[in-house]
């Protein structure tokens, strides 16, 4: 028998049965469709050594009118503005105290315990001391005089910390360090920082250990929530909200040194929302939007968040936010759903997501300033972060679907939808997120497994918006940046446990080391409908390699063969190959009714021709011939 070429649809299809599917693909990683044809995804590699503090979950990247290139960095404990490669923390001041704080320690340990009256810290909270004194021994005035993070808040008015050197090594106490060093000891108290964890409802067991009365329900806030941060400039300025929080500004001008200040605390700020679910700025016409913001009563703000009001600024200053004839500063209220839930800009207009509705918000000029309409209910959003703006429109996810928007709302005709809804952690899809990656004309959406179990984004879905198909993948990212100021996709991930920001779409590595797990699975193929046994006795394969490194490169693929007669039968794997770039074929030995192809990269590290290559799959030919089974 001839020849036969294999040749099969691009996408991974999970919605159909693998016999149902045949001349499909029914699993993959780290793989896309390009051009209707499989290939390994791009690497990635550290965008810079530092590492964060926190996971971040929210980038955004501009220029300032005089071509420097920023970077802000919102996570669990602090917010970052990048510059040149060097992080600078500007997360905002909650509180300063003076001579008011005292530390107490223990021969042997390395806990304080610092005691200052109505402190208001939680756990995870960032402060800095100044002007303290030795306590006598180990502990000296150089360990206490610099910031730390709180280990636990034990009561109202104490918490304890660790003992460390300036370089961060831990000190332990010993019998001298029994003297006073608070007598004249200043606390300066950053923001209190959010949770890593999505809370669903308040109750007991929400806010930190012993706060409260035995059995007390714990109102959620942006202290005892997952945090997340929203942010945009106005002019060369950023203004950033941690969700459920305050809203703060930093000042270009005033340089990285400096840290952010409340918006409402700024000399000629007037009547400025004090809370809010999300900023965004109007694009043309240069308002300050705020989503979710505390309303006006009796002249002043309230304090408490009513989550289907927006509210905006005057024209060009986003410190007025009182409605005055003279002005065009006001508020609306959505109607439609329980709370917004995120909002993005997009052509020449605002979209904001409710938990069950879609609205347009467009800017109409005085007297009313905006125009809100209802674009669709049903189709809510199921994350702040879950939208991304791409050239045809925008894409987004729900709580049981994909969904795209130009004008009108259309739902994405999904081939994996059943296997991500199905897995979603359902309690931690607010962390959900979507990314554009427009090299590849690519929507990635990256949500938590029920199956990994991690309470963490754990695993992507990819769409190619130009072609029509979908991948899928594991991969733990917290937050994503498409290209722009930056030429290549920015994501927030974790390396040895500790959080970094990584370049992707560079390489074809993770990081310095090799892509593991890189793999496209067929779906079950046959002759004559299953009716006879195949001989399956050669494999010749078609595949471009690409090696970015080295000057004699010598990549590899495995191909695997895995058989059944039936389609209620467990895959056998029956054969593995190594296919190389001198490779012309491979031959088998493989009777069987259905057979499946599996191709796998053959990355190692320890050779280093296997290491920092690209693969893409052609047409793979196959001898087959129908034959009995012996």
């Amino acid at each position: 028998m001839p020849l036969t070429k294999v040749n099969f649809r691009p996408g991974i299809n999970k919605e159909e049965t693998d016999y149902s599917n045949e001349g499909g693909w029914v699993d993959g990683n780290f793989i896309r469709f390009r051009k209707g044809r499989v290939e390994k995804i791009g690497g990635w590699q550290k965008y810079s050594d530092n590492e964060i503090i926190g996971s971040p979950r929210a980038l955004h990247a501009w220029t300032a009118l005089d071509g420097s290139q920023y970077l802000g960095i919102g996570t669990t404990n602090k917010y970052y503005i990048e510059n040149g490669d060097v992080y600078y923390d500007v997360t905002p001041i909650r509180r300063s105290s003076t001579n008011s704080t005292t530390f107490a320690a223990t021969n042997g340990s390395s806990t304080i315990t610092v005691t200052e009256t109505g402190h208001g810290a939680v756990n995870g909270d960032f402060v800095t001391f100044s002007s303290a004194v030795s306590l006598g021994g180990n502990i000296t005035a150089t360990v206490l005089n610099q910031e730390y993070q709180i280990n636990l808040v034990t009561g109202t008015n104490t918490y304890e910390i660790t003992a460390k050197d300036t370089t961060g090594a831990t000190v332990t106490a010993n019998s001298s360090d029994s003297g006073n060093g608070g007598s004249a000891t200043d606390a300066v108290y950053q923001i209190n920082s959010g949770l890593d964890v999505f809370v669903p409802s308040t109750g007991w067991g929400v806010s930190t250990w012993g706060a409260g009365g035995w059995g007390a329900a714990t109102a959620l806030s942006d202290t005892n929530q997952l945090r997340q941060w929203t942010h945009d400039n106005f002019g060369e300025n950023l203004i950033i909200n941690p969700r459920n929080g305050g809203i703060y500004r930093w000042v270009e001008g005033d340089g990285l040194s400096t840290r952010a200040v409340e918006l409402s605390t700024v000399s000629g700020a007037n009547k400025v929302p004090t809370k809010a679910l999300q900023v965004i700025t109007s694009e043309t016409d240069r308002h300050l939007i705020v989503l979710g913001a505390d309303p006006l009563s009796g002249g002043s703000r309230t304090g408490s968040i009513d989550p289907m009001l927006v509210a905006f600024s005057d024209q060009e200053n986003e410190l007025e936010f009182e409605p005055l004839n003279t002005n065009t500063a006001g508020s609306l209220r959505l109607s439609s759903g329980s709370s917004i839930i995120g909002g993005i800009k997009s052509r020449q207009e605002v979209l904001i997501w409710t938990d069950t509705s879609l609205y347009s918000m467009s800017f109409i000029g005085p007297p009313l300033t905006f125009a809100i309409n209802l674009i669709n209910e049903g189709a809510g959003l199921i994350g702040p972060k879950a939208f991304a703006n791409a050239p045809n429109g925008v894409f987004f996810m729900s709580k049981n679907a994909f969904y795209f928007y130009n004008g009108s709302i259309k739902k994405l005709n999904c081939s994996v939808q059943d296997y991500v809804f199905s897995d979603l952690d359902v309690d931690q899809s607010f962390k959900c997120f979507t990314g554009l990656n427009e090299e590849f004309s690519e929507i990635w959406f990256f949500y938590p497994s029920i199956t990994d179990n991690t309470d963490e984004i754990s695993r992507y879905v990819i769409y190619n918006y130009e072609e029509d198909s979908w991948s899928i993948g594991s991969l733990e990212r917290y937050a994503w940046l498409p290209p722009g100021i930056n030429e290549k996709p920015l994501a927030a991930g974790e390396s040895s446990s500790e959080k970094y920001l990584f370049q992707h779409e560079t390489g074809s590595d993770d990081d310095t080391s090799s892509m593991d797990g890189v793999f496209v699975e067929s779906a079950d193929i046959d002759i004559t409908d299953g009716d006879s046994f195949v001989f399956l006795k050669k494999i010749i394969p078609d595949i471009l390699f690409q090696n970015d490194v080295g000057t004699s490169p010598d990549p590899a693929i495995n191909v695997v063969v895995k058989r059944r007669d039936f389609n209620n039968q467990t895959l056998t794997t029956d054969s593995t190959t190594q296919i190389k770039n001198s490779s012309t074929f491979s031959s088998l030995r493989t009777r069987t009714r259905q057979f499946v192809l599996r191709f796998e990269s053959d990355d190692d590290n320890t050779e280093p021709d296997r290491k920092n290559f690209k693969w893409r799959l052609g047409n793979t030919r196959v001898d087959i011939q129908q034959s009995g089974r012996r």
